[in-house]
């Protein structure tokens, strides 16, 4: 016992993870498990999932998961990211009485950075229009649904914005 005190002691490189793991065990996976707790799992996005969407388009959108991401060259460069569809997502298929997000393939219409629901008397920060009836990626509450639009959080709906260009591929499934 002697030995080991004079290597705890000492500090050996080689040594020094095995004493920290025998005297320190219940402090070092707590304070890593903390730092990652924040945000939830999954953080990825599945295989099954990205051959759903495509590798051509720019932006892709599971509306079962309700979740958003970015992709360049079939390569994900954001997310995936929480979002809520539109209210009426899985109730009744989409039409003009409709409030359900459309799914399929899209592309990028236009973009306006303030851009404002005169129908429904709202703002609609960072909007990425997609899809005929104005539906579009913008900022939104996450907890209230769009009228078929695609609610983002502030941060990622900003960065949809920066991401798609006019033209890009959008993918909704």
């Amino acid at each position: 016992m002697g030995t080991v005190i004079a290597l705890v002691a000492t500090t050996h490189t080689a040594v020094a993870p095995a004493a920290a793991a025998v005297t320190a065990v219940p402090a070092a996976p707590v304070a890593p498990a903390v730092a990652q707790e924040p945000r939830p799992a999954p953080d990825v996005v599945t295989p099954a999932e990205a051959a759903r969407c495509g590798a051509t388009a720019g932006a892709c959108v599971d509306l079962a998961a309700r979740t958003a991401w970015l992709q360049r060259d079939g390569q994900v460069v954001l997310g995936p990211v929480p979002m809520l569809p539109g209210a009426d997502t899985f109730k009744r298929p989409p039409g003009p009485t409709s409030s359900a997000t459309p799914t399929g393939a899209f592309h990028v219409l236009r973009k306006d950075a303030d851009g404002y629901s005169s129908e429904f008397d709202e703002p609609m920060n960072h909007a990425v229009y997609f899809a005929p009836g104005g539906i579009a990626f913008h900022e939104g509450s996450l907890t209230t649904s769009s009228n078929g639009c695609i609610h983002l959080s502030a941060a990622d709906a900003t960065a949809f914005f920066d991401h798609l260009r006019i033209g890009d591929g959008v993918t909704v499934f």
